[in-house]
């Protein structure tokens, strides 16, 4: 059977650089990051003091105040990001046949933050303080229920939990739903507000985070010898995926065309990732395989890039194994540097890096890349971003677990 064609139509998100898809492009474009001391973790226990936060920042833009009383704060970014995603794709959803549309949201850890506020009232207040919509909450299908809710869409409905790799999940899981003819239309992507306590505390003593208190814009700095781990982030980033018959006979902007899904596993450790990177470089031939296209096809890679000392270089082998020659043609950031990590939303976020740098022919840079670690002589366009003709672009993304995913997106040519 021939495989349907899907392309993105809409694009939404938020997260520290702002609060919608123009507003965080023109920043990763810029390479200016946004990292904020948080007034909360100031004290001498915290040995980091600072994060990637989504500020000043009103739900009631979007959303109203019956809906958002109900919802974590993923689960709001999520319905945020959701409504700019299917307002710029321009569909009307009562008009569509509803069981022909349908959700993918993932999270990593879903409504910590209900989770967290909610055990301090229970130890101090008792159970008749908890919240009944505590479950609701602080589930991680939050998200994907509530956007069907809004919409009416009564199709496939899911939400992966496949850490930093979840939100990518659920863009490919979405895909193969449409590409296999069971869906016309899926909204996907990924949410993320894990910047509470518990949350810091936990990546804190693992030492997985950046703890340059005194220069946090300068902090994440993936490839860069003088990394010292992530900067811890939240938002959403949301795409509209469609089936290319059905957006083309309304008339719709196309962003891209999604081509290829790939996935794997490390089974290697549950934090740490192969070392030699095989199972990214896996996960990046399967989506290529999937796409029919070789690997001197690809222009653009928009690397996981954590800032991590092992993951980054695991990351860096990874290409090169499946690259080659190629590996020193095409270019490879990290728009991290800019964002932070948002762990489960991370593919989404990077999505609209991939479809605005596709749209407009130009790669966004990797910040904060003074000097590259040894062994990193790839193309990263560090500092600045590199206007380049952008057809094929890799989008990867590789969570704790040993979740392995990689996207590709190419410019849409009819």
């Amino acid at each position: 059977m021939n495989k349907r064609r899907v392309v993105v139509t809409g694009v939404g998100g938020l997260c520290n650089l702002g609060h919608t898809r123009e507003a965080i492009w023109a920043e990763m474009k810029a390479g200016r990051p946004n990292m904020q001391l948080i007034p909360e973790y100031q004290g001498e226990q915290w040995a980091v003091k600072f994060g990637a936060p989504v500020a000043n920042w009103d739900p009631g833009d979007r959303l109203d105040h019956a809906q958002t009383k109900r919802l974590d704060r993923f689960g709001t970014f999520a319905m945020y990001a959701a409504t700019e995603a299917v307002e710029d794709s321009g569909l009307q959803f009562d008009k569509e046949d509803p069981y022909r549309c349908g959700v993918v949201i993932g999270s990593g850890v879903g409504g910590v933050g209900t989770i967290e506020e909610y055990l301090r009232k229970l130890d101090s207040k008792g159970p008749s303080r908890v919240t009944p919509f505590l479950v609701p909450r602080l589930m991680v299908n939050a998200a994907s229920g509530n956007i069907s809710i809004l919409y009416g869409l009564k199709g496939p409905n899911s939400a992966p939990a496949t850490a930093c790799a979840s939100a990518a999940n659920a863009i490919g899981d979405a895909f193969q739903l449409i590409q296999d003819g069971d869906a016309e239309i899926m909204v996907a992507g990924g949410s993320e507000a894990a910047m509470t306590p518990i949350c810091v505390a936990g990546f804190m003593v693992m030492k997985a985070l950046s703890t340059r208190n005194d220069d946090p814009n300068r902090a994440s700095r993936p490839f860069d010898r003088d990394r010292d781990g992530f900067v811890l982030a939240e938002g959403s980033g949301i795409i509209v995926l469609e089936e290319l018959e059905h957006a083309t006979a309304r008339g719709a902007n196309i962003y891209a065309e999604l081509l290829g899904f790939g996935s794997s596993g490390d089974a290697n450790h549950i934090t740490a990732p192969d070392p030699e990177g095989r199972g990214a470089a896996k996960c990046m031939v399967l989506a290529m395989r999937d796409a029919e296209i070789n690997p001197d096809q690809i222009d653009y890679i928009n690397a996981h890039g954590t800032s991590t000392p092992l993951g980054d270089r695991a990351e860096v082998q990874a290409i090169k194994s499946v690259f080659g020659d190629h590996a020193y043609k095409l270019t490879v950031s990290s728009t991290k540097s800019v964002t932070g990590h948002t762990l489960g939303a991370s593919g989404g976020i990077e999505s609209i890096a991939v479809t605005c740098a596709i749209r407009d022919q130009v790669c966004p840079p990797t910040a904060n890349l003074e000097n590259p670690d040894e062994g990193f002589d790839l193309d990263f366009a560090p500092i600045d971003a590199k206007e380049r003709p952008v057809k094929l672009a890799l989008n990867n993304s590789f969570g704790f677990g040993g979740h392995n995913v990689s996207l590709v997106f190419g410019k849409f040519e009819g």
